[in-house]
This record gives structure tokens, sequence and C-alpha cells, in this order.
């Protein structure tokens, strides 16, 4: 498959999910109301901790929260959602890559995340009166696709394994939390265990949130904006790659076992 056909593939795809998505009640609720509740609690905190001048800070991380939830929950649902609707085995079995099929199904739930960002600072402007001062105003506009492109990344590599498991949402549930809380989506890593560094340092989420705190917050120059986000980039096309091959692995274990229809 050519570069433009594989390009225009993932086009339609997204368009055509983030259509799908626009209409399940599920996907709305969950998408208008978690980062919301991210965001309001995470502002009462960050006043109680007696720094009303930092807010925008926990108002973005809330943001970046509702995109990764969008995009964990929302790709396992995907699958699962093919593999209830019969579909699953025709998107295997179908000339086009599994990798391809499912690409645009990640990005999808990242882009339908993306509102996430918008309504926790307009909810913070509005109804906290957290005044909208980002340092880069023009890096942030950038930064946040950097982020939401290296969440689907990661997505694609998670819907490798959701494809396999015939409840993705076993595997999703346990994933939210822990997943934030290493990329500093809301708290700096540096506040967590020693350990715990090696694991941040590998997950392109890490430097995709880090980018759009530096990208928020005072006192950043333009090269700690740009840094992580080309480090984010690379880390998600490595993570591309890796989904690729474990795709490869997954779809042959599923063949070979008879499993990708049960339910």
């Amino acid at each position: 498959m050519t570069m433009s056909r594989a390009l225009r593939l993932t086009v339609v795809g997204v368009r055509t999910h983030v259509s799908y998505m626009s209409r399940s009640p599920l996907e709305i609720t969950f998408a208008v109301l978690v980062p919301l509740v991210y965001a309001t609690l995470a502002v009462y905190l960050f006043r109680a901790a007696d720094n009303p001048d930092g807010l925008l800070t926990p108002v973005v991380g809330a943001g970046l929260m509702g995109i990764w939830s969008s995009v964990l929950f929302g790709s396992g649902g995907a699958v699962q959602n093919q593999r209830w609707l019969g579909t699953l085995e025709t998107l295997v079995s179908s000339p086009t890559p599994l990798s391809l099929v499912l690409l645009p199904i990640t990005l999808a739930t990242a882009v339908i995340g993306t509102y996430a960002m918008g309504a926790t600072v307009l909810w913070g402007a509005v109804l906290f009166d957290v005044p909208l001062d980002f340092a880069h105003p023009l890096l942030f506009l950038v930064a946040v696709p950097v982020c939401v492109l290296s969440l689907g990344m990661m997505g694609l590599l998670l819907a490798a394994t959701f494809v396999l498991l015939r409840n993705a949402n076993a595997l999703a549930n346990p994933l939210d939390a822990p997943v934030w809380l290493l990329s500093g989506l809301l708290v700096p890593v540096t506040v967590l265990p020693d350990w715990t560094r090696p694991v941040s340092w590998v997950l392109p989420t890490t430097w995709g949130s880090r980018a759009v705190h530096a990208a928020t917050s005072g006192g950043a120059g333009v090269g700690e904006v740009l840094a992580p986000m080309i480090v984010a980039l690379a880390l998600g096309a490595v993570y591309a790659l890796v989904a690729v091959l474990v795709l490869g692995r997954v779809e042959l274990r599923a063949r070979a076992a008879a499993t990708l229809s049960l339910a």
C-alpha cells in the first residue's frame, strides 16, 4: 500500500469514526461530564494548597486527563463494538493491514478527547475565574495536537491487546489512573518515587504533557516546549512501529486459536 493511500485511509477512517462516536449517547456523556469533574476537583485541590495563581495548570492537566481517558476507553470500546457487531473478523481478513484499520479508531478517540481540553479551560475561566494567561499561546496550540497524536500512538499499541482480549475493559480500567500519574498530566512526576522515573521516561504521554504544561506556565523558554514535543513524536513513532509488530503476532495467535470472534 502506497503512502498516499494509507494517508487517505487514515483521514477517511478518522472522519467516519468521529461521526460514529459523536452520535453515541455513551461517548457524548463520557466526553462531556468526566473532564468537567476532573477540572472541578483539580481547581479545588490546588486552591486548598494556597496556589491561586497557578490554577491554569491543573485545568489544562484535567483536559489532558480527559483526552487520555477518551483514548483508553474509546480504543478498547471500539474494538469490542466491532466484535459485538460481528465485523471484527471482516476487518482482520480484509486486504488492509490491521494496524491501518485500528489507527483511525485510536486517532478518532483522541480527536473526540480534544473537546476535554477546550471544555476544561472554558469551565475554569467561566466558573472559577481562572485567568487564561498562557505563557506561549501559539506553542500551546501546537503542543496539544502533538500530545494528542502521541496519545493516539499509545492507544494503537494498547489496541493490539484489545483485539486479543475478550473484554477490553479488563485491561483499560486499571490503566487509567496509573498512566496519567506516571505521565505527569496533573501533578509533576518529580513528586513520585524515584523508581517510577524510568517508566515515565518511556511514555510518550509524559513528554507530550510536559510540552503542554511548559507552554502553559510562565518561566519556560521556547526550547523547553519544542524539545519535549520532538521526544513525544519520536516515542510515538516507536510505539506505532511496536504496535504494527505486536498486531501481527496477535492476529496470527487469534487465527490459530480461533478466538477472534469470541465475546
